[in-house]
Parts: C-alpha cells; sequence; structure tokens
C-alpha cells in the first residue's frame, strides 16, 4: 500500500469516527461567550472610570482584573468548562492567554514548584510571547525605516 492510499484510509476512518461538528451553534456559541467577555470588561472600565480620572490606569486595572479573573477561574477548574462550550470564544487575547499559563502550571504542578509549575508555566503561552515579541520588533524596524524616509 503506497502512502496516498494509507492517508486515504487514515482520512477515511477519521471522518467515519468523529462526530458531525455543529458549525453554526459553536460559531454562536463562540460569539456570545467572547462578547460576554468583552462586555465584562467595558463594565470593568466604565465602573474603574467612574473613580480614576487617568485612562491608562483604567486600561492597565481592566486587563490586570481580567487576568485574575480568568486565572482565579482556570484554577477552579471553570475557565475550561466555559471554554468547552464557548470555543474559539474563549481565546479574547487577555484570558486566553491567562488560562494557556495557569493550566500547564497547574498539571503539572505535582512535578514540583520548578521543574514542574515554573518550567511548563510557559509550554503553551511561551511560542505566543517569542514570535509575538519577534514580530512586534520586527514592526518596530519596518515603521522606523519608513519614519526615516
Amino acid at each position: 500500500m503506497n502512502k496516498n492510499n494509507k492517508k486515504k484510509e487514515y482520512a477515511d476512518m477519521t471522518k467515519n469516527v468523529s462526530p458531525d461538528s455543529p458549525c453554526v451553534v459553536n460559531c454562536l456559541k463562540a460569539f456570545l461567550i467572547g462578547g460576554t467577555i468583552c462586555t465584562i470588561g467595558e463594565v470593568l472600565k466604565t465602573v474603574y472610570a467612574l473613580k480614576i480620572d487617568d485612562e491608562k490606569t483604567v486600561s492597565m486595572l481592566v486587563s490586570v482584573t481580567l487576568i485574575v479573573l480568568a486565572a482565579f477561574l482556570t484554577g477552579i477548574g471553570v475557565f475550561d468548562k466555559i471554554a468547552k462550550h464557548a470555543g474559539a470564544g474563549t481565546l479574547v487575547p487577555i484570558t486566553g492567554f491567562a488560562n494557556a499559563v495557569v493550566s500547564p502550571a497547574l498539571e503539572f504542578k505535582t512535578e514540583g514548584f520548578i521543574p514542574g509549575t515554573a518550567v511548563k508555566m510557559f509550554s503553551i503561552a511561551g511560542p505566543v510571547i517569542v514570535f509575538g515579541t519577534a514580530a512586534a520588533f520586527v514592526y518596530g524596524v519596518i515603521y522606523w525605516l519608513f519614519q526615516m524616509l
């Protein structure tokens, strides 16, 4: 049996055992739950703005609150239940990033503080940080070059 036949056979087998995905329902759930997360952020921004005049401080407090809330919900197992229904809706950058850092840290805590929690904490989020930083650097250099023209 050649390589192409094996690939086709595997694809057919996967298709037969995999359940159909209700695309419209999944998209609707992702939209609603992701929108709810963003709405919570806007509510926090409004509440913080009532007490604080500095817009940068308000934005920072909203970000920190969403990160802490997502990390807490991940720690008690609620975020994963939400993500099960929301799919990509929980990938709103701040909450998804917090979940991506906390989940592996919790999963590997039995291996000890340094080899488990500290090492594995960035196993998912690490590449995002690296490539995000690299992309920002490249963008900055390109922007700087265009400013010189």
